[in-house]
């Protein structure tokens, strides 16, 4: 028989209850910065040193972080169904809890890429330093989708989000676009599971649950609804 197939969206709210800070605390800061200051193209071109100190940080928070609850047990859901989880985490906990399906929508703290062209990537466990050249003779960068850049893997997430025999959205606020937009790509019938401890924006959706709970706690009652 074959499996069916959950799609799973997750966001920073995942990853909240393993230490990691979520993209924008109520103030409108990340982690003490204007956005506009650490996560732009102009950012970077305007202070490169600030950029990289703040995801040097970043990498270190996530380096020494670790999966949570909600992580396995979604990692877990593989033994009974197709599982494929698109992320707008930067962090790896989806894969360190054992998930071999994800896409990063927003890019990877442990990788870095070159300045002038974004297929030249390569791992980086340790901090990026300015003077850091890439082959082709350029700063490297993290290799994170910045503000104001395109997302190149959303038309692949579109895709996936229409074949999903049931879609759970967890951990994620629904405020960034164009990521927020891909739940309108789940068809009609579909099944649709809400984790989150306030409800997002989620328009005319159909075939909706709702569990206003934190990522470890809701996902227990969205694996006992599978059984």
């Amino acid at each position: 028989m074959n499996k069916k197939q959950i799609v799973v969206l997750s966001g920073a709210g995942i990853s909240a209850e393993s230490g990691l800070k979520t993209f924008r605390d109520s103030d409108g800061l990340w982690m003490g910065h204007n956005i506009e200051d650490v996560a732009t193209p102009r950012a970077f071109k305007k202070n490169p040193q600030m950029v990289l100190d703040f995801y040097n940080m970043r990498r270190r928070d996530v380096a020494e972080a670790n999966p949570n609850k909600a992580h396995y047990a979604i990692a877990e859901l593989e033994k009974d169904f197709n599982v494929s989880i698109i992320t707008q985490n930067i962090d790896d906990l989806h894969e360190r809890a054992g998930s071999t399906n994800v896409i990063h929508l927003h890019g990877e703290i442990f990788k870095m890429r070159s300045s002038n062209d974004e297929s030249i990537i390569h791992p980086i466990t340790t901090d990026i330093q300015l003077g850091e050249l890439a082959p082709d003779g350029s700063q490297w960068r993290p290799h994170i989708v910045w503000f104001e850049e395109p997302v190149p893997l959303i038309e692949d997430a579109a895709l996936i989000m229409g074949i999903a025999d049931i879609f759970l959205l967890i951990g994620t606020s629904l405020q960034v676009y164009p990521a927020a937009g891909l739940i309108h790509y789940v068809a009609d019938e579909t099944p649709k599971n809400i984790i989150d401890k306030k409800t997002p924006p989620i328009g005319a959706l159909k075939n909706v649950k709702i569990i206003e709970a934190s990522a470890t706690v809701g996902i227990e009652e969205f694996v006992k609804g599978l059984k």
